[in-house]
């Protein structure tokens, strides 16, 4: 149950959601068999991310709310911060925006309550994303978040996170006419990277730097050979 629930989102992050889903269903199952709730609940909020990840935001939050219930009976706080987010995401996707923010709010208490700040740059990457989905999009709340996720993520050196706030804040950018300073933000930080051009995060980054590339040649380039482990 352990190996299940700690590869799952590696799954999830590297695309590989059928590997993700089965997964959750092979853990909830060991888990009922066990009558551990604890793992069932980190099956659960697998599954969650993969019916939205797949077009089932609706289903998503019911079985999020499901594993979060399930994992508040336990008595766990661990990862409260990125189950709230996600389901925040999710509420997000279904226009339930009192709801998003709520579940933000309830993530960033519990960063400040637990000291667990290992997903704070992606929870503030999420909001801004909402900030900009709301019926009124805030594109200056929006970057505000975005820029608290890069400086989160550059404290924590931690380059896929790193790598996703600053696609979100550099297609703001680029959606606000700034092509050249959106390029010059996320071209360094795809160029760090030596593997897992696979994924999903750096499949994206590719193509925005492809898509908002001056006339002249890439400031950037993709090693010859990909290699096809997940990005660090």
């Amino acid at each position: 149950m352990f190996a299940l629930a700690w590869t799952n989102p590696t799954q999830y992050y590297c695309g590989k959601y059928e590997a993700l889903n089965a997964q959750a269903k092979e853990l909830v199952n060991l888990a009922d068999e066990k009558g551990a709730v604890y793992w069932r609940a980190a099956g659960m909020w697998a599954q969650g991310l993969f019916l939205h990840q797949t077009g089932s935001a609706s289903e998503a939050v019911q079985k999020f709310n499901s594993g979060l219930a399930a994992w508040r009976s336990t008595g766990a706080n661990l990862f409260r911060p990125t189950q709230l987010s996600w389901l925040a995401a999710a509420h997000a996707e279904l226009g339930q925006f009192n709801d998003a923010w709520r579940c933000l709010g309830d993530a960033t208490t519990e960063i400040e309550t637990t000291k667990e700040r290992w997903y704070e740059a992606e929870i503030n990457r999420i909001a801004g994303e909402v900030a900009l989905r709301s019926p009124e999009p805030d594109a200056t709340r929006a970057t505000a978040y975005f820029e608290r996720a890069l400086a989160v993520a550059r404290a924590q050196q931690a380059k896929s996170w790193e790598l996703r706030a600053a696609m979100s804040l550099a297609r703001l950018w680029r959606s606000q006419g700034m092509r050249d300073e959106a390029r010059d933000l996320l071209a360094p930080i795809y160029d760090w990277f030596t593997e897992g051009f696979d994924t999903p995060d750096l499949k994206e980054a590719r193509r925005c730097l492809t898509s908002w590339a001056p006339d002249e040649q890439l400031s950037f380039a993709v090693p010859t050979t990909l290699r096809t482990s997940a990005a660090g």
